[in-house]
């Protein structure tokens, strides 16, 4: 079955979203090898708010995490979230990951609290979630509610507790802000709603 104006098979989509996300992982992998390597140097790029320098750790604070327990927390989730996501266009997903992280980070920056230094990929993981939560809906396709039905059954009681302000060490505000950009990106990047059947007598 050939991908809707592409000419790829679900199989090609498959493994292009499965090799993507397994080198976003990758990279997260090597990057905190590097940062233990160099004394924890790579800390430096998570997100201190409302300082004007530190505009520029906007997008480099998502792929950086502090330590290996943050990154093995953050690995699954974005590694099958990402690859549900992806299977639908890899263009439109960078770009959905892309309003994810700039959203995040500047909400992050604006609204956390003072002394606080922010980092890793969960805001992309709850906005990869809101994004499949809700995209099925708008675009009013049968397969795409039925994933995010089950993305709201695995994950939804781990999204609601990541939610809560009462955690200390966990930035909820990171949270909320990456699930309310991936259910703005939804909308944002929405494809056609499937058409409808053709009458015929």
């Amino acid at each position: 079955m050939s991908g809707s104006g592409t000419g790829w098979s679900t199989s090609d989509r498959a493994l292009a979203a499965g090799k993507l996300m397994l080198a976003w992982v990758a990279l997260l992998w090597l990057l905190e090898v590097a940062d233990v390597a160099t004394g924890h140097a790579l800390d430096g790029f998570g997100l201190t708010p409302r300082d004007p320098s530190e505009l520029v750790d906007v997008v480099p604070s998502s792929f950086i995490h502090f330590g290996f327990a943050h990154l093995a927390a953050n690995t699954v989730p974005l590694l099958v979230l990402g690859f549900l996501a992806a299977l639908a266009g890899l263009r439109r997903f960078l770009l959905v990951c892309a309003l994810i992280i700039l959203v995040d980070g500047l909400g992050v920056w604006l609204i956390a609290p003072d002394g606080t230094n922010t980092a890793g990929a969960s805001g992309v993981i709850f906005g990869l979630f809101g994004f499949l939560l809700v995209s099925g809906f708008v675009e009013r396709r049968a397969l795409g509610v039925l994933v995010g039905v089950l993305v709201a059954a695995i994950w939804g009681g781990s999204i609601l507790a990541g939610l809560a302000p009462t955690q200390t060490g966990v930035s909820w505000q990171g949270h909320l802000l990456g699930l309310l950009a991936g259910v703005a990106a939804a909308f944002v990047f929405r494809r056609d709603p499937a058409a409808p059947p053709a009458l015929t007598r």
